[in-house]
């Protein structure tokens, strides 16, 4: 993947990368999750973890921390985003100091010192198990305040002392990507390392995850594109039984008709998401896409598992697999109900919200 340029497709020409849009993104993804998800989740999760450099790094910082994954011919590199702490992720904006993020950031002359314990932190095992070769770590500069003072995102190397993958997680789905808990333990990094300033962290991590947020949709059109594909190909070619194949018969022609529209709606939902945070920034789409797939992933494969029967529930199609994968779509990447419909309801709340901003492509 690194060979063919994938690797440099989320990072910007000026640094060396492809500069993909997000369209031609959400493309790739797609196709590639048609085939596997554990490829583009790897590389959509080293995007992610460099979003907050390139969305909100000066332009030092991009020139320090971008280069090496355009630099490594190998994509040996990857880059983990350290945002799920081991008691939750939900609260992680809680202006109460007593709640929220509990990985703490202190102040020593020129450095900053971070300490706390993280998880589910995608690609942060790494290709062995000694780290990935950077981390973004979310977390808070000031015990005394709450997000909204000291939220930030300081950008930590992999090999920094202190620095301890622990654990490796054993999941149902996904099983190529490999989510570990993370310690850091008195980690010291250059004061310079800390991207934007304290209280910065709230936006910088919502527009971290509305890129993933967008690009997740495609993730989950390439799992429902490979589902319908299977039950099409099920429904044409068996009669089990019968005289004529099953695709013949209305109940399975319809079911088939209702996935086929669903995935297409997803996919230009998708499409759009991704145009409007890029032209406009607005983010309302992207995290519509997220909740909107993902839910809708989940119900697309178990109607193919429908349509191809009890086999389906077997290791003897590729649809078990699928499902495994499609379970996780609604509960990560900032989950459905703890965080996505949380923010929806934010904007709802705004005084002045405007129902047809998104959809005309407007902004804020």
């Amino acid at each position: 993947m690194a060979k063919a340029g994938f690797t440099k497709s989320y990072i910007p020409a000026a640094y060396g990368g492809l500069g993909f849009g997000m369209i031609d993104f959400a493309i790739a993804a797609e196709e590639l999750t048609r085939v596997d998800v554990n490829v583009p989740t790897t590389l959509l999760g080293t995007g992610l973890a460099l979003q907050p450099v390139i969305q909100f790094g000066t332009p030092e910082q991009r020139k320090r921390f971008l280069p090496p994954f355009v630099e490594d011919g190998d994509g040996a590199l990857l880059a983990s985003f350290a945002f799920t702490e081991v008691g939750g992720g939900a609260n992680y904006d809680s202006d109460d100091p007593r709640a929220g993020v509990q990985t703490m950031a202190r102040r020593e002359g020129d450095a900053w010192i971070v300490s706390g314990e993280k998880h589910y932190t995608t690609n942060g095992w790494g290709w062995d198990g000694r780290g990935a070769h950077l981390y973004t770590v979310v977390c808070r500069t000031d015990p005394a305040k709450g997000a909204r003072g000291s939220l930030a995102v300081i950008a930590v190397p992999g090999d920094a002392p202190g620095v301890h993958v622990v654990e490796a997680y054993d999941k149902m789905g996904h099983r190529g990507v490999i989510t570990p808990r993370v310690h850091f333990e008195d980690v010291r990094v250059p004061a310079d390392f800390l991207i934007g300033k304290p209280g910065d962290g709230l936006d910088i991590v919502s527009r971290t995850f509305s890129w993933t947020a967008a690009l997740i949709g495609a993730a989950c059109v390439g799992v429902m594109r490979r589902a319908f594909e299977i039950a099409l190909d099920f429904a044409r070619s068996e009669v089990r039984l019968g005289t004529a194949p099953v695709i013949d018969y209305q109940n399975v022609g319809y079911m088939l008709a209702d996935v086929k529209m669903r995935i297409e709606a997803a996919r230009y939902l998708t499409w759009k998401a991704c145009h409007s945070l890029e032209t406009t920034g607005d983010q309302e789409l992207a995290i519509e896409t997220k909740v909107y797939c993902s839910e809708l992933a989940v119900q697309v494969v178990y109607d193919a598992m429908r349509i191809v029967g009890v086999e389906s529930y077997t290791k003897r199609t590729p649809l078990e697999r699928l499902m495994r994968d499609a379970l996780v779509f609604p509960l990560y990447d900032g989950g459905n109900m703890g965080i996505r419909r949380r923010q929806l309801h934010a904007m709802l709340r705004e005084p002045g919200y405007d129902s047809m901003r998104a959809a005309e492509n407007r902004g804020r």
